[in-house]
């Protein structure tokens, strides 16, 4: 049998195919992972060894570029793959040059799901299990690791990429990737069945207002109203459960602030990726070793209202940063943005009143609602529905208080009743209530215009506070 035949055999399948979809949200059978591709392993294997013996001290040459260093490992794994006794068809040789190179200087079976940008979100619940996310649905990949150690390497390598650690006593890390994809690793004790790893990925062109609209995301009255809101300088808060696609709204809004702001972006890792070039970007700094050094979001916001900000961008509210933030928006620096984890407007107003008491200030209730009424000025609700679509739900305004409740206004929300296509899709779209929002009248006095159809297309939906 030739070498391809005993790889194909042995592997299954080759690393880039996925097995049969399996719905968001629902839990997938454990099954059994294919044998192991011995003679792969074993080429992989002498030829990572050879390749190591030759230019193993030279990976911290600190005299070499990425692209120097890359070079050099091409041509010394050429020469090596040329010497090995096995004969090797081309493309033999090609997979094999490319999977040694993925674990030398890539992030190993991982690497070609990176490269794939139907890819978005990358899910490894243990070295024998991967799934992936493309279009909104979760398949299981036949990429695998060939153990924990080999896992934990890959871990360990993106990591310490960005100065940060992870051991038995920092078993858990956020981290980022070169392009910018949000990486979350845990380990064992705290991951029961081996190292856990999520990368959620990001365009590298990213996403701009037209890109949303065609996804079904925003609706194009939608979109003028969002931009005009950040042109007069509102305060937004985009609000969404996990995976809904809060950065890349937030990434949009951001691209229309206009040119010559000065923006202060504050992250707990950094993956905005505005457009504007006069931009400050902040990250947060876990404790080192000993417990000390940290830089939390925190101190971030407060250090960043020194900077003389035009806008501050936070990244997600989530902890006692959102008292700052609120008192930032209430002293001047108005047209700021962030997000926070919520499932509806009115979820949203109560998170920021559980952040705001972990600040550690003995505040009455009633203080805590009025700032916040006083400087959020607009919610953007993203949802991620069955279909695994994402989509702009409600666009709402906090209009101030009654009494001790916070008052909202939905200006938009989402039809449901169209009900959904063949394929199971939602055919609605967002709608406006014909509730035209108090803060238009910002928008007359600055001079922004709005088409008279932004509020008046389609069937009125009545919204509720």
């Amino acid at each position: 049998m030739r070498l391809s035949q005993r790889l194909e055999a042995a592997r299954g399948t080759d690393p880039g195919d996925v097995a049969a979809p399996v719905p968001a949200g629902k839990p997938a059978r454990a099954r059994s992972a294919p044998p192991p591709a011995d003679a792969l392993a074993e080429l992989k294997d002498r030829a990572s060894a050879a390749l190591y013996a030759r230019i193993g001290t030279r990976f911290n040459d600190s005299s070499l570029s990425e692209e120097q260093l890359h070079t050099l490992v091409r041509e010394e794994l050429g020469m090596i793959v040329e010497q090995e006794a096995t004969p090797l068809t081309s493309d033999e040789r090609q997979r094999l040059l490319r999977e040694v190179g993925d674990e030398v200087l890539g992030h190993g079976p991982l690497q070609r799901l990176l490269e794939d940008p139907s890819v978005t979100e990358i899910m490894v619940n243990s070295h024998d299990m991967v799934y992936v996310e493309r279009d909104g649905t979760l398949t299981r990949s036949s990429a695998r690791f060939a153990d924990e150690a080999h896992l934990r390497r890959v871990i360990e390598r993106i990591v310490s990429a960005v100065g940060r650690r992870i051991d038995e006593s920092s078993p858990l890390v956020d981290a980022r990737l070169a392009d910018g994809s949000r990486v979350n690793a845990v380990i064992p004790p705290l991951a029961f069945n081996g190292s856990s790893l999520t990368i959620r990925k990001f365009s590298k062109d990213p996403f701009q207002v037209n890109d949303l609209i065609a996804f079904g995301t925003l609706s194009p009255e939608m979109a003028e109203l969002l931009d005009a809101c950040v042109q007069a300088r509102l305060n937004v808060i985009v609000s969404g459960g996990t995976g809904t696609g809060k950065t890349t709204l937030l990434n949009v809004l951001s691209s229309f602030i206009p040119e010559g702001e000065r923006i202060v972006t504050i992250e707990d890792a950094v993956e905005l990726q505005l457009q504007q070039d006069h931009v400050v970007r902040l990250e947060s700094r876990p404790p080192n070793i000993e417990g000390k050094g940290a830089v939390t979001i925190r101190d971030l916001v407060r250090n960043s209202l020194r900077m003389r900000p035009d806008r501050i961008v936070v990244g997600e509210c989530r902890g006692g940063e959102s008292l700052d933030m609120l008192q930032a928006m209430n002293t001047g620096h108005d047209g700021s943005l962030s997000t926070v984890h919520a499932n509806s407007p009115r979820d949203a107003i109560a998170r920021l009143e559980t952040l705001v008491l972990m600040a550690g200030m003995d505040l009455p209730l009633r203080a805590i609602r009025e700032q916040i009424a006083s400087a959020v000025d607009v919610i953007v609700q993203l949802t991620r529905l069955r279909d695994g679509t994402r989509r702009v739900t409600h666009v709402t305004e906090v209009q101030g208080m009654e009494g001790e409740i916070v008052t909202l206004q939905d200006a938009f929300l989402f039809d449901y009743s169209a009900g959904v296509d063949a394929r199971g899709r939602f055919l609605g779209k967002p709608q406006p209530t014909g509730v035209r929002p108090r803060f238009t009248d910002k928008f007359r006095d600055l001079g922004i215009a709005l088409s008279p159809s932004v509020f008046g297309v389609g069937e009125p939906l009545r919204g509720r506070a």
